[in-house]
């Protein structure tokens, strides 16, 4: 079995080409490797960033107490509960 694969161009200047290349020497790896293991870390890293939650301390200590003793529902939830156990109840 054969995996794909999807080539990726980039036009850089020569000093960061220089760069890529010595980084690439000094870890003993190909440049393609180094590159492609740089921004494999970096998209990961992006994509953990994006996803994470920050909060200050004040909204932290808002959210424990929302959650310790949450408001009791509004109407409107209410009902939507209710309808909720009619459209599950499979008695």
């Amino acid at each position: 079995m054969s995996a794909s694969t999807a080539r990726l161009e980039a036009r850089i200047s020569t000093d960061l080409h220089a760069l890529l290349k010595r980084a690439a020497e000094i870890e003993g790896r190909t440049m393609t490797d180094f590159v492609i293991s740089a921004v494999h870390e970096a998209a990961q890293r992006a994509l953990e960033q994006h996803a994470m939650v920050r909060l200050s301390l004040a909204d932290q200590e808002q959210l424990a107490e929302a959650l310790l003793a949450p408001p009791a529902p509004s109407p409107a939830m209410a009902r939507a509960f209710e309808r909720r156990a009619r459209l599950l109840d499979t008695r």
